[in-house]
């Protein structure tokens, strides 16, 4: 069987390689010939964990390609991925410029019938945009080639998205032809033989359950951090909270754990363009505007108490920040939350020394040299007035606590991630502060 993935960014590339190792015969399309040519030497656009090794393995094995040319990739395809980017607009609705730029050259290249699918997170709606574009350009063309449309959300955890993939929860999957229908079940077959489902439904229900699952985890994020500010006005522990709701299976324990908010490709944009689909329709998300509201004041709570601390007066301060990336495992900074710290701490005179095991590169390319950075998680704190974490990276889990001391010119800890105990650290003699504990 022959595909084609049109976009090598994160989507597209992960969904291109891991159909690949199950055999499928992959091409994948951009129009970023450095991309392209970087890619066919090994050298990957993203850092994911794994997936280096499967592009060269796929590669080799001639079953995974890659081409700036849809006209000659889309030939022998029986399925088209769109995989493209979907970034806000300036009024948080989702751009879907490259989706249809795209579904309208599929509808200029193809030679034979085709599913085109929708793997780009796209609002309600979007599916019949792109059969209309296929459909002109095949009318332009006087073709009556047959084509059907489909919806495929992911639902990639970036730094565990060729697991989620080759082991999914679920795959969803919209359309309104049972000749499309096969085709997808026969092209996620090897994927469904461990018992994960495949969900077939209508293609507005399945674009929807993409926003819906992204808005869901979110809310659970904002709602958490909610609680822990509250706990720590009121002197409760909201790790104990934590345990103690996520015992209830109703709740569970996953997306609990408070923080200096969320940040990444999917969450901030998704909640934004939900939010923005329903104004568009004359409806107001309630909670996913307190979601979003939440999340902006959260990332600014670690600096507040930073602030506090040193009675306004940053200037002249030099602060170590552990983790630049909004996540572990991946090197994405896109909405993170220390890109709103350091503004801050830069607004405020002080200087920033950071580290971050994957995105520093990421981070010097946002930043430039408007902070520092060391190699080495022990150097940043070298004459640093006090540390911050905001990604919880496992290095950083378990330091050497003395090595600690002797570097920083005063032992303070910001924990933006919780991962320290709070009683372990006052026994140090830190000042330690973090998220929903009253430690100070």
């Amino acid at each position: 069987m022959k595909i084609t993935v049109i976009g090598t960014g994160y989507v597209g590339l992960v969904t291109g390689t891991c159909f690949a190792e199950v055999g499928v015969d992959v091409t994948c399309v951009d129009i970023d010939q450095k991309k392209i040519e970087n890619l066919k030497k090994g050298i990957l656009p993203i850092y994911e964990p794994g997936l280096e090794e499967m592009v060269l393995r796929n590669t080799q094995k001639n079953r995974l390609h890659f081409s700036t040319s849809l006209q000659e990739s889309i030939t022998d395809a029986e399925v088209a991925f769109i995989a493209v980017g979907t970034p806000p607009d300036e009024d948080g609705s989702a751009d879907l410029k490259y989706v249809l730029a795209v579904a309208a050259s599929i509808g200029q290249h193809m030679q034979k019938s085709l599913v085109v699918v929708t793997k780009s997170t796209v609002p309600v709606g979007t599916a019949e945009k792109v059969r209309a574009a296929v459909k002109s350009e095949l009318a332009k063309r006087h073709s009556t080639l047959e084509f059907y449309v489909s919806s495929n959300p992911e639902f990639l955890k970036e730094g565990a998205a060729i697991e989620d993939f080759m082991k999914p929860d679920r795959i969803v999957v919209g359309t309104d032809s049972s000749a499309a229908e096969e085709i997808m079940k026969r092209l996620y077959k090897p994927f469904l033989l461990n018992g994960h489902p495949i969900i077939f439904m209508d293609i507005p229900s399945a674009e929807m359950t993409k926003y819906a699952a992204n808005a869901m985890l979110a809310t659970k994020i904002s709602f958490m951090n909610d609680v822990a500010n509250l706990c720590e006005i009121m002197g409760a522990d909201v790790n104990m909270v934590r345990k103690g709701i996520g015992s209830d299976a109703r709740i569970g324990p996953k997306f609990i754990y408070p923080g200096v908010g969320y940040g990444g490709s999917c969450f901030p944009k998704d909640v934004k363009a939900l939010i923005k689909t329903a104004k568009e329709n004359h409806y107001t998300m309630r909670i996913l505007n307190a979601v979003e509201e939440v999340n902006e004041s959260q990332k600014e709570v670690l600096f507040n108490k930073v602030r506090s601390h040193f009675n306004n007066d940053l200037k002249g301060k030099t602060f170590a920040l552990w983790g630049l990336s909004f996540k572990p495992k991946t090197d994405d900074m896109r909405e993170a939350p220390s890109l709103v710290i350091i503004e801050k701490l830069l607004k405020a005179g002080a200087s920033v020394v950071a580290y971050d095991p994957v995105a520093m590169h990421e981070a010097q390319r946002i930043l430039g040299d408007s902070i520092s950075y060391t190699t080495d998680m022990y150097n940043t704190l070298n004459g640093a007035d006090a540390l911050l974490i905001v990604t919880e990276w496992p290095e950083f889990r378990v330091p050497d606590f003395n090595e600690m001391s002797q570097r920083l010119n005063q032992k303070v800890i910001f924990d933006g991630r919780n991962i320290f105990d709070h009683q372990d650290m006052k026994k140090q003699g830190f000042d330690y502060y973090c998220i929903g504990i009253r430690t100070n």
